[in-house]
Formats: structure tokens, sequence, C-alpha cells
């Protein structure tokens, strides 16, 4: 079983490709290009009354890159309506790289201390790949997407590519759109950034939301604690 060369895979997904395996033990990956690609427009995502009212709640806690191993574990994990998984070692190990690097990110929520829905994915110029998400609560991963794309707004990034559709996610916002018109988007997020593994400046900012509110000059590392539910509410508005 051969590594993801991290530096492969950030070309891989700057021309619009990602790995996949076929099951958790599978030995080898293989590279996928969907004809048609799911995305989630940072501008159309339907917060419906009753999301709006459990993030208001802040039923959960939403943290950013606090337990990102364990978010991909977590994905990784059979379910009842998902028996197998996509995620084997090799891109477990791949991503958990290009995490150490700052290019892979994840959103997690807590309920009482316990880990119990989140999402990972990709950052690249001004587009975020979403990877996987999970839920071990009723909206813990609509939640978490909530405060992904409000995050991605407040940061100026400009693409959230979903990969492939679903009903979960069309629900949300998302939609269907053909290689050609995906490769234009992604052309034109990646212009915003570096879109390979070099160091380059960005106008994006993946922690730019942690820092809302913090006094100018303020380092960048500095950072507010977990958001409030009510701010991520505001930044999406109500649309139902």
């Amino acid at each position: 079983m051969s590594p993801i060369d991290p530096d492969l895979l950030l070309r891989a997904y700057s021309v619009g490709v990602f790995p996949m395996a076929d099951s958790r033990a599978a030995r080898d990956i293989f590279w996928v290009e969907p004809k048609k690609r799911g995305v989630l427009p940072l501008d159309r995502f339907h917060l419906s009354r009753s999301l709006a009212k459990r993030l208001r709640s802040d039923h959960f806690t939403v943290t950013a890159d606090t337990a990102f191993g364990e978010t991909v574990a977590a994905c990784a994990e059979p379910t009842q309506r998902r028996h197998d998984t996509w995620i084997n070692p090799q891109i477990e190990a791949a991503y958990a790289e290009l995490h150490q690097r700052g290019y892979a990110h994840s959103v997690e929520c807590w309920r009482g201390g316990e880990l119990v829905g989140g999402l990972y994915g990709v950052m690249l110029g001004a587009a975020f790949f979403g990877e996987s998400m999970f839920s071990r609560e009723r909206d813990a991963s609509k939640v978490a997407l909530a405060h992904l794309v409000a995050r991605l707004k407040v940061g100026g990034f400009r693409l959230l590519d979903c990969q492939f559709i679903t009903d979960h996610l069309a629900s949300l916002g998302a939609v269907e759109i053909d290689r050609t018109a995906y490769a234009g988007l992604l052309d034109e997020a990646l212009g915003m950034g570096a879109a390979t593994g070099a160091a380059s400046p960005s106008p994006v900012d993946f922690f730019a939301l942690d820092r809302r509110g913090a006094p100018d000059g303020a380092e960048a590392e500095t950072v507010s604690g977990p958001i409030s539910g009510c701010v991520i509410a505001q930044l999406l508005g109500q649309t139902s």
C-alpha cells in the first residue's frame, strides 16, 4: 500500500480530481473527476427556520481544527445507510499530512464533551473541497455545514465543492453543474490564491471568523473561542 504524495494530491485538486477507495480495506485508490459536480453556492445556503432555531439554541458547541483526526476517523465509520467507506488508511494519512501543512481543515460539533458531528475538507486558493461529514446526533452535520459556509463567506472563499450531490446537500442549497461550468468556477477560485503547495500570499482566511471583533492589529493566531450560533444564523440569513 503506497502512500499518497501530498503534493500530488494538491495538484489533483487544482485540476478538479480527488481520490477515493473502493472500501476501508482497499489497498489501492483511484482518481475521480465527476461529469456532474455538486457545489454549494455560498450565497444560496438554505437556512430553514428549524435549522436557524437549532443554531441559535447553541445545542452544539462548534469548533474548527480541534479534532481533525477524530473527525476523519468518524467519517470513515460505517453507518446504517453506508456499510463501508471510501476512506482507506492511505487517504486518512494523506489528509492528516495536508492538515499538518495547513491545507486540510475540520469543523466539529460537540455535545456534553463528546464529538457528535462534523466535516472535513481541503482548502486551496479560494476553494474549499468538502470531503465528508458525519452525524451522531440529529442536525449535527447540518450545523457543522452551516458553520463552514459562514466561515468560508467571512474568509473570502469563492467555491464550496461538494463533489457529489445528495438529497441532504440539495436541501441545504447545493446544486449540480457540469464539468465545464465547474472548471470555470475552480479556475476563478484558484486565481484568488495559491494553487500549488508553494507558499504564496492568499486573500482567503479559514480562521477569519474566529477573529471577528478582534481589535485592529491583533495577532493572527488570536481567536475568541467557539462561535455563537446566533452569529452564524445572522451571517447566513434566514431564507424560509
